[in-house]
């Protein structure tokens, strides 16, 4: 486990509810317990290997930090997927067929609300990030945003009207089917659908091909093109059918000098003047929030489950 002291100090709790928070992620979990978005009082972080390691991790993280602060009044999962997220479902909290091993049909919320004593609201790691950057960061005061995070995976959030995005399940933007670009002729990754945006465009894919991560390629060569080329096509579709004013990218792979610029140039040819008059500069934008996106989506989540105003 990997630990920090928070941004502030400790202070009386009695008028400020405390909340504990995860964002789960395929390869390490962020744990914090905070009583606002401007106090997280303790932050740590837990490697991704087994559900009982992982979560018995962050049990003791939580139990550690309520012993030294106080009761926890809710918790706030933001986790990968896929995720059952609906609340009528016997499975609600399990983690559904995933290709990360050991993980499918792994309980991430009863834990943690047996152990605590709590409620908990959940959602997925995207939708989390999507949540809290409209309430705090860069899609504040957006009527439709997505978020969009391209690293060992590429997933995506959707918020409509201050409301995450769900229906029969979650958003599953990084499995869409993709049009291949004219110099690709990489089969994919995705084990289920071979050739999606995930398969072609996510890290894993990227190193396949070409034995390095996009960063590392000279900043001429063709692989740059052609993941910018994918991921406009996805910046595309959310305008197309959620009718995005903000679409916030995220990610390893983003943190390529040069692509997000390549990915509003290419959005806006394939766009093709459809959408109207749109500045792509304005439209696709990075985390205002950083990396703090995601458990501070799951800050939001764990508010929002008790009714605590979240200053939206």
């Amino acid at each position: 486990m990997v630990s920090r002291d928070s941004v502030g100090q400790a202070q009386s709790t009695a008028e400020r509810p405390l909340y504990a928070c995860i964002e789960a992620g395929g390869t390490k979990w962020n744990l914090a317990v905070a009583c606002e978005r401007s106090a997280l009082l303790r932050t740590a972080r837990v490697a991704t290997t087994t559900p009982v390691a992982t979560i018995g991790e962050s049990l003791a993280f939580f139990d550690a930090a309520r012993s030294e602060l106080g009761p926890i009044a809710a918790i706030g999962i933001a986790s990968f997927g896929p995720l059952d997220i609906d609340r009528a479902s016997p499975n609600w909290g399990h983690i559904l067929r995933t290709p990360k091993p050991g993980w499918t049909g792994a309980d991430v919320v009863t834990p943690f609300t047996d152990a605590l004593g709590c409620p908990a609201g959940l959602d997925t790691d995207v939708n989390g990030a999507a949540l809290a950057e409209g309430l705090w960061g860069a899609a504040r005061g957006c009527r439709s945003a997505t978020y969009v995070t391209v690293g060992t995976g590429i997933g995506g959030g959707a918020l409509i009207g201050g409301h995450t995005l769900r229906g029969h399940g979650h958003p599953e933007m990084g499995h869409i089917a993709v049009h291949r670009h004219p110099e690709d002729d990489f089969a994919g990754s995705c084990p289920f659908h071979g050739d999606c945006l995930e398969g072609v465009a996510n890290g894993p894919a990227i190193n396949a091909r070409w034995g390095c991560s996009l960063s590392e390629l000279p900043e001429d060569h063709p692989g740059r093109a052609i993941i910018a080329y994918y991921l406009a096509q996805l910046a595309v579709g959310q305008l197309a059918m959620l009718a995005s004013d903000r679409i916030v990218v995220g990610g390893g792979v983003l943190a390529t000098p040069g692509l997000l610029a390549r990915i509003r140039a290419e959005a806006e040819r394939l766009a093709a003047g459809y959408f109207g008059t749109r500045d792509f500069d304005a439209l696709i934008v990075p985390p205002a929030l950083g990396d703090d996106a995601g458990v501070l989506g799951a800050l939001a989540l764990a508010m929002r489950v008790v009714g605590a105003d979240t200053g939206a």
